[in-house]
């Protein structure tokens, strides 16, 4: 059995909030990059032009690619073999979305009430997915999920 500290789920969430909003991966800039030289539509170039210019902005300036930096949606793999000490595994992620929302100057989006439309204020609670796997190993992925055409 294999123990981990709540308190490194917590840095670990907080750090991929900030680098999800910030960075694409390689493989996905590239794509957008040579569509942009592809794309036959004048406004699909545009589009694509412009999403260059923001990854541009957010590796020079530090801001988020998006000025929708959305609701945190966190996909957990635990393997079977953990067991997390020091508090709740959910608290933890909340915690860490809560400081990377804060420690990133990101937007926060999320209500507590659709209804009555009152901002929690730090973009919690997150979308937690959660699976248990063979192992002693935990995977976190943090997908921030904007809301802009919904």
């Amino acid at each position: 059995m294999r123990e981990i500290d709540v308190g490194l789920v917590t840095k670990a969430v907080r750090r991929l909030c900030i680098e999800a909003n910030r960075v694409l991966p390689g493989d996905l800039e590239s794509r957008i990059r040579s569509a942009a030289r592809t794309e036959r539509s004048p406004i699909g170039r545009s589009v694509l032009g412009t999403l260059g210019k923001n990854l541009d902005a957010a590796r020079e300036t530090g801001l988020p690619i998006c000025q929708d930096t959305g609701m945190a949606v966190v996909f957990a793999d635990v393997g079977q073999e953990v067991h997390f000490t020091g508090g709740a595994f959910a608290d933890a992620v909340n915690e860490g979305v809560r400081r990377g929302y804060r420690d990133g100057r990101l937007r926060c989006s999320v209500v507590a009430d659709p209804l009555r439309r009152d901002n929690t204020g730090d973009n919690t609670p997150a979308v937690l997915h959660t699976r248990l796997v063979p192992g002693d190993r935990v995977r976190l992925l943090v997908a921030p999920k904007g809301f802009g055409s919904e």
